[in-house]
Order: structure tokens, then sequence, then C-alpha cells
């Protein structure tokens, strides 16, 4: 074994050891923090507050990022992970097209591009979410895939509510990766509906709650979009096995396994065109945006029991017209 390599095995068991012995102090701050709860009178409830926000957002994410680096396989399986390193949200999209033909149809299509995730946007969709007022740019979770954040997320509100909302995550492809199968896409994309806000069964923190048909969010994305001029859609049938699991969030999730592919390669993109998709003129006066339940863009019946080729794609065009 060179000398080099002996460096680095050293220092990737040190990292290990410190990210371990830091797991288990978390663990003892929330401790002692809970015990002395109960022997200072009134002002245990101040400490079982921290108890919390220590076991939700020190002591459970880092135990998740621990175990899941042990367990949890490091390839592309058709889901996303969360900053803890659960599996997140099913990957049920994918694109051919350019960034910029993406933010253009997604404009046109009434979808508005979420804030980053910082300390003004989450006290403000806090506050909003409290309120009860629009926050139609309300930032999203960042969840990963290709070892990295979402490259973009858009959404929309139902009924001028932070709480309920149809949204979708991107991410850009590395450069000549396949789907299982061969395929070739550009961008792959994982679309929910929050149904409300609550705790996450796993780490205890204040989340999102998604609606578990994973498939009719998926549906109601084609859908919208491909009402936008140049917009076209092939679809991998049983692309993976339908199943019923759980997000990161603990959210239940079902999904039939067919990947949509939309292709926006046509879509027209003028050049002075930004990047900034910005909010549309279609999402500020509502026309077009679905905000009465969640529609679906008619892709036929949920996948066969049968096995099937991940590859083989289908070449029929859905019709976004048809109600699921």
């Amino acid at each position: 074994m060179s000398r080099a390599r002996r460096r680095w095995s050293i220092g990737r068991l040190l990292d290990g050891f410190f990210f371990v012995f830091a797991g288990l102090a978390a663990i003892w701050l929330a401790y002692l923090s809970l015990t002395q709860a109960f022997q200072v009178g009134w002002a245990g409830g101040l400490l079982a507050i921290a108890f919390w926000g220590l076991l939700a957002y020190l002591v459970l994410p880092r135990l998740h990022r621990i175990l899941t680096a042990v367990y949890v396989p490091d390839y592309f399986m058709g889901r996303t992970r969360t900053s803890d390193g659960l599996l997140g949200d099913p990957v049920n999209l994918a694109v051919l097209g350019e960034r910029e033909q993406i933010e253009r149809a997604m404009a046109e299509a009434g979808w508005i591009a979420a804030d980053p995730v910082g300390w003004r946007s989450s006290w403000r969709i806090v506050t909003s979410t409290l309120t009860r007022r629009s926050y139609p740019r309300a930032p999203v979770s960042p969840l990963f895939l290709f070892g990295r954040m979402q490259d973009l997320a858009y959404q929309q509100e139902v009924a001028g509510s932070p709480a309920q909302r149809h949204h979708v995550r991107f991410w850009q492809c590395p450069d000549g990766w396949l789907l299982p199968g061969g395929r070739r896409v550009d961008w792959l994309a994982a679309g929910t509906f929050d149904r409300a806000v609550g705790l996450s069964l796993f780490t205890l923190q204040v989340t999102h709650r998604i609606d578990a048909d994973t498939d009719i969010e998926r549906d109601h994305i084609v859908g919208s979009l491909t009402g936008v001029a140049g917009v076209g859609v092939d679809v991998i049938r049983d692309f993976a096995t339908g199943y019923h699991s759980r997000n990161g969030g603990g959210d239940s999730i079902t999904t039939d396994g067919d990947l949509p592919i939309l292709d926006v390669r046509a879509v027209r993109v003028a050049e002075s065109e930004t990047t900034d998709a910005g909010i549309p003129n279609a999402a500020v006066s509502g026309a077009g945006v679905p905000v009465a339940g969640v529609p679906g863009a008619g892709i036929p019946g949920p996948a066969t029991s049968g096995a099937a080729d991940p590859g083989a794609a289908t070449s029929g065009t859905v019709d976004s017209a048809a109600p699921r």
C-alpha cells in the first residue's frame, strides 16, 4: 500500500471517528437537557422545548447520517436523498432540453420559481403558514441526486395557502449519464404535492407532509407542460417497480413506476430572455393554474404486475386533456 493511500485511509478513519463522536455528544447533550427539565420547576417547559430542538435538528439528523452512510446504497435507484441521507421523494419525471427551455416552459405553464432556502425565506414561510398568507415563491427543502442539491425548483400554491402546493425539483444529469436500460435524458425531476404542515416521522422537524399518491402530481405536471407549444412527452412504462414506501419525512408514497420523458427541445427561447423564470403572468392571474384539487394528465392506468425491461420506452403520447 502506498504512503499516500495510507495517509488517506487514516484521514478517513479520523473523520469517521469524530463524526460518530459528535453524534454521541449530541445525544448526551439532549439527555442532559431532558433530565434537567424535571428539576427546575416551571422553567422545565423551556428546557423541554430546547430538548426537542436538540433532538429534532441535531441528534436525529446526525444519527440518520451515520446509519444511512452504512446501509443506504450509493447508486441511482430512482429515489432522491435528504440532507440526512434518508431516501426522499421518488424520481418520477425526466426531461430532454436545455435549462432555458425548461424555465420558459414552466413559466408558460403557470409554475413559479421557488426562492433559495435561507434564513429570510425560511422565516417568511413560517410566518406565512402561521398567518395563512400567500407566499408564491416559498422555498422548498433541499433534496439530493447525483450527490448535489436540485438545480431548479418550481411550485404552484393552492388557494393562496403556503401549506398546500404543487412542487417539482429538477437535477441536470452528468455528462454521458444514462438511465438504467440505456436511455439518455438531460434532466431528472421529482414532483410531489404538499398537503399540510406537520412533523417529520423520522426527525421530528417541522416540514410539509406530501400526498401519498405521487403519480397524481406527476400527471399534473405533465398535463400542465404538454399544454405549452413545442412540448412533447414519451413514457417509459414500468421504469421502476411499483411500490409502497416512505419518503425522508416519513410520508407514505405510492407509484406505478412509469417515467414520463418531457421533450422541451422545440420550445422557443428568445435570445434576450434571462435564465430567471420569475413569476409568470399566468400564475399571478390564476389563468390556467389548477388550484382546486390535483388534476391528472391522463397517463393511462397503473403498471401491470409483470416484470418489464426498464429500458423499453413506449412511443405513445400522453393525452393531457383526460382527467384522472
